[in-house]
């Protein structure tokens, strides 16, 4: 004779079979998100990263965050830490910082002289892109067209910023010095919802403007 099962019985075990896999499908989609995008940063936490601007790798240290092994030209992704006041080490070089809490930072390691430390305005429009000039130079600057017949972001003075909402597109553009084209850029294709940073270092007859996107998803 088969054992019989009590039918609420039944009723139990499979909902409770059901709520383990529910929990189990759960549990492994929270570990996918952290594996995409990281933990989520603390309320009052401050966002810095590293651009290197010399021609030599480079790493640095602010707080717990480890910026390490950057290459010449090239960034580290945000990392958070509290806000707060910091003494900084990249490479060889020691500097102190002020980071607000809630606010985007850029720390530039210059080929020659002190590291400097560059605030990142947040964006927030998800349906247009942002182009921003960083001119770290000696020079004031203007984004145009590669043509010369368009500005896009103009007349940025010397230690400032200039910024501009465009549509997503892929565009060409070149870094003026009033009517003078100083260089073609390399094509830069635009996404909604993104910020593209060109940095632009050195001085006049010698200026470097190197585009600096940060990954989709951190914005």
């Amino acid at each position: 004779m088969k054992p019989t099962t009590h039918p609420f019985r039944s009723q139990r075990l499979i909902a409770s079979g059901a709520l383990l896999l529910a929990s189990l499908f759960s549990w492994q989609a929270q570990a996918d998100d952290a594996v995409l995008y990281g933990p989520a940063a603390p309320k009052g936490s401050t966002f810095v990263r590293l651009y290197n601007a010399s021609n030599q790798e480079v790493s640095a240290n602010v707080g717990t965050a480890k910026l390490d092994d950057v290459g010449p030209l090239a960034s580290t992704e945000f990392s958070f830490l509290p806000g707060g006041s910091y003494s900084a080490q990249v490479g060889s070089q020691s500097v102190s910082l002020q980071l607000g809490a809630g606010r985007y930072y850029t720390l530039v390691n210059l080929p020659n002289g002190q590291p400097r430390l560059v605030e990142e305005k947040p964006y927030r429009n998800k349906q247009k892109a942002l182009l921003r000039v960083q001119n770290l130079s000696d020079t004031p600057l203007s984004l145009k067209t590669a043509d010369g017949k368009t500005a896009v972001v103009e007349n940025v003075a010397p230690q400032s910023y200039g910024d501009r909402e465009i549509n997503p597109v892929k565009v060409n553009l070149a870094l003026f010095a009033g009517t003078q084209k100083v260089s073609d850029l390399k094509p830069v294709a635009l996404d909604r919802g993104e910020v593209v940073c060109l940095f632009v270092t050195g001085s006049a007859g010698k200026l470097a403007p190197v585009w600096v996107k940060r990954p989709l998803a951190a914005n």
